[in-house]
Parts: structure tokens; C-alpha cells; sequence
């Protein structure tokens, strides 16, 4: 019996070392979390420290009614702030180890920020079509953001618009559709984590890939808006196709 009981430990501790081997090394709490900001920083994504979700719904940054909990910058000074300095952004993310970050847009980077269903339809059809598509993040609020190349700094400042212009993270509750985050603006950067149970913004495509000019899409993304919006209104959308 003693020997029989010895062979089934052996076996448990064998499935248990093989279960060991299959968990993930790092989460997004730990050292993941530090090489996907990082990795972001490497791509030329300023970050800076955001909120995060606390319990019962509410937002860390303890604010009654926070119109975005979880989802805001913690200083007011982010746009300075905002850095892809890798020193930087380890001490903050060991520092505040619960922090989300943000990646200030319209430096280097705007994101194109479009309902979910939308955003995976307008995807799919990219691909299909051989366009180069940059960086793309999933949000569980019901949102896929595209990454893309800034507008850059016209030498006519009137051609600039800034992003108040198209929305502000403040009020994009008023912008159902396509959200254009250039100066001014902010997203959140995975790994993320909104108020909730388990809902994150991770990537669907990493930083490693090339942030792609932002018209190359807009066509794809806005077709696909007008038909999710039109589906919403319970009328019936036509797939058009998408012109190079």
C-alpha cells in the first residue's frame, strides 16, 4: 500500500509541476504589466499615470460622480507630464502598482476610436484588403481604438482643429460615433482595467506594429459607423465596398 500511495503522490506531484508550468509566468499586475507599458513606450507612446477602479464603481481619484472613473489622468499636468522614457515609467508603474496609464494623443500618435462591432467589421475588411493597419486596443466599453500616426503640425495653424472639435474625454458619451483623439486628448493604454468585474482595454494588435497614416482607415471606419448606426435605428445598411 505504502508503495502504491508513493506512485499516486509521484503522479500527483508531476501533474501538479506540469500545472505549475502552465500558469502564466506574469500577469498584468506584475512584470507584465511593466513590459506591455514599456513595450508601448519603446513604440512612441508618451504615458503618464492614470486613475484606477476602486471599489463599489467608484474611481480612485475619489471624486463624486467621476464623469470617467478609471479612465482620466491623475495630474493636470499630464500633457507635460507624458513621457516614453523607460526610467520614468518603471518607477511609476512600481510605484503605483495599480495605477492605469494613459498615452497622450496628437504628439506622436492619434487613435481613431470607434463603437466595437463597428471596429471589428471596418478591421476585418482592412486586413482583407492587404491596408496596413498600426496598433488596434479592445476596450469592455464597448470601443476599439485604431492607433495611428499623428496629423502632424501643419505650418497653417488654422488648420489645425483640436480634439474638442470631434470630442473630449470628458464628454465622449455625446460622440456615438467615430471619435478622432488628436491634440488635446488621451486614451487608455493597455493593460487597463475599468470599473467592473474583469473588464479591461488590451491589445488586439501590439505596439510592435507600425503606426499606419490615419486616412488609410477613416473611409473603412466611417462606412462601417454609418452602417452600425444605421443597424441601431433598425434600418437596413449597405456594405459598400472599400475603395484604395
Amino acid at each position: 500500500m505504502s508503495a502504491e500511495f508513493g506512485g499516486r503522490t509521484g503522479r500527483q506531484g508531476k501533474l501538479s509541476q506540469w500545472l505549475r508550468g502552465r500558469r502564466p509566468k506574469k500577469t498584468a499586475g506584475d512584470g507584465g504589466r511593466e513590459a506591455l507599458l514599456l513595450a508601448a513606450a519603446d513604440a512612441g507612446l508618451p504615458l503618464a499615470p492614470a486613475a484606477h477602479p476602486a471599489p463599489g464603481y467608484r474611481c480612485s481619484c475619489d471624486r463624486v460622480g467621476c464623469p470617467t472613473p478609471a479612465r482620466h489622468p491623475v495630474s493636470f499636468a499630464w500633457q507635460t507630464q507624458s513621457t516614453t522614457d523607460r526610467a520614468q515609467i518603471e518607477r511609476w508603474a512600481r510605484h503605483q502598482p495599480q495605477a492605469n496609464f494613459i498615452t497622450a494623443t496628437g504628439m506622436v500618435h492619434d487613435v481613431l476610436d470607434v463603437p466595437l462591432e463597428a471596429g471589428r467589421e471596418a478591421l476585418e475588411r482592412l486586413l482583407a484588403a492587404g491596408v496596413e493597419v498600426g496598433p488596434v486596443a479592445e476596450s469592455d466599453d464597448g470601443r476599439l481604438l485604431f492607433f495611428t500616426l499623428t496629423r502632424g503640425t501643419p505650418e497653417d495653424e488654422d488648420e489645425w482643429w483640436p480634439c474638442e472639435l470631434d470630442c473630449h474625454p470628458e464628454t465622449m458619451d455625446e460622440h456615438p460615433g467615430l471619435r478622432w483623439h488628436c491634440r488635446g486628448s488621451y486614451v487608455l493604454v493597455p493593460p487597463a482595467r475599468l470599473p467592473g468585474d474583469d473588464r479591461t482595454v488590451r491589445w488586439v494588435r501590439g505596439p510592435e506594429h507600425a503606426l499606419p497614416d490615419p486616412l488609410s482607415l477613416l473611409e473603412a471606419l466611417t462606412d462601417a459607423c454609418a452602417r452600425h448606426a444605421g443597424d441601431e435605428a433598425g434600418q437596413t445598411g449597405t456594405a459598400w465596398p472599400l475603395r484604395h
